[in-house]
């Protein structure tokens, strides 16, 4: 493999041009919509075109910072953003410092530890198996078959082969081999809420394959011409558990002080805890039914096609930004 190729997962985070358009076509029915590439030129056209806010969509492309990059420069022009901000992005994407924040404010996460270099990996102390992936990566990036080490030969190769290739720490975490769900929150303050829950149907995978919603499954298993049936929405589960996963859910937003949307992603242990994974604060959104997008799913499960989805967190977001209606402005 050359060098100077890029990774072939460098551009999985990114939207595709028909998920823009979606978006922008739901809020051109409530105001004037310009349509800004997040690239460098953007700081000079924003402070030109200067919009009531920006609804941001834009995951970046290089840095740990990378999804702070767009509300960071918001911030600095003094132009309100949809979402959450900069510090927000920043942590969420660093998934140790998001474990780290969880476990400081009680919100139920797997042990963990964060690898630099394949000595950590050689000096770990958790029990097995372990669960590995890159520290600053979404979309799947870096989460494979191979991420689920059970023993120290596997976790020091994986650890390796990541930090190889992301050029950035690695997570190990405690696996967790319950059931696992992702959960969309809208709203702000005591108004946030959750959306029906998604649940995860393993047995839908390819036979031998780990029970991980990893690269592969979301990647390559899938594709609207052969969808792969492994969401259930709502999820079956008894309402006891429903309860505690939405707790847990509205616990880890609430912590990293999220705004307006986020996908949560969470995993039982082996007593049926729900445990905190992830947060999506820029959660995907894509627009055809067929595609396994969990936000969109979770919205059509409560009664919201796309275009409400859109525009309910956008009147969301204007809501926090200027104490006013943005759907009651143009009813």
């Amino acid at each position: 493999m050359r060098d100077d190729l890029p990774q072939p997962d460098l551009y999985a985070e990114w939207d595709e041009p028909a998920t823009i358009d979606a978006v922008e076509h739901a809020l051109s029915a409530v105001g004037q919509v310009y349509r800004l590439e997040a690239n460098a030129s953007f700081p000079a056209r924003l402070s030109l075109i200067r919009p009531d806010f920006v609804f941001n969509v834009a995951e970046g492309l290089y840095g740990p910072s990378r999804e702070g990059h767009v509300p960071a420069i918001c911030e600095f022009l003094g132009i309100p953003c949809h979402a959450s901000d900069a510090l927000t992005l920043g942590l969420a994407l660093h998934k140790g410092r998001t474990k780290e924040i969880l476990s400081y404010r009680g919100v139920p996460t797997a042990p963990f530890v964060v690898a630099k270099s394949p000595d950590d990996a050689r000096n770990v102390t958790l029990p097995f198996p372990l669960f590995v992936k890159p520290a600053f990566e979404g979309s799947g990036k870096g989460v494979s078959v191979r991420s689920l080490c059970k023993t120290r030969g596997q976790l020091v190769k994986q650890v390796a082969k990541l930090l190889a290739t992301y050029a950035e720490p690695v997570l190990i975490e405690t696996y967790l081999p319950g059931p696992e769900f992702t959960v969309a929150v809208i709203g702000n303050g005591d108004e946030a809420r959750c959306l029906p829950i998604v649940g995860m149907d393993f047995d839908t995978l390819p036979k031998g394959a780990p029970p991980i919603y990893g690269y592969e499954a979301k990647w390559l298993w899938d594709s609207p011409s052969h969808p792969l049936e492994i969401f259930d929405c709502p999820a079956r589960i008894s309402e006891a558990m429903a309860e505690d996963v939405r707790a847990a859910a509205l616990a880890a937003y609430h912590a990293l002080e999220c705004r307006d949307w986020c996908r949560i992603d969470i995993r039982c242990d082996g007593a049926n805890r729900p445990m905190v994974v992830e947060l999506n604060p820029l959660p995907g959104i894509l627009p055809d039914p067929r595609d396994n997008s969990c936000f969109p799913k979770a919205a059509r499960a409560d009664g919201m096609s796309y275009d409400d989805l859109v525009r309910t967190v956008a009147d969301i977001a204007w809501r926090r930004i200027s104490g006013r209606s943005l759907l009651a402005e143009v009813a």
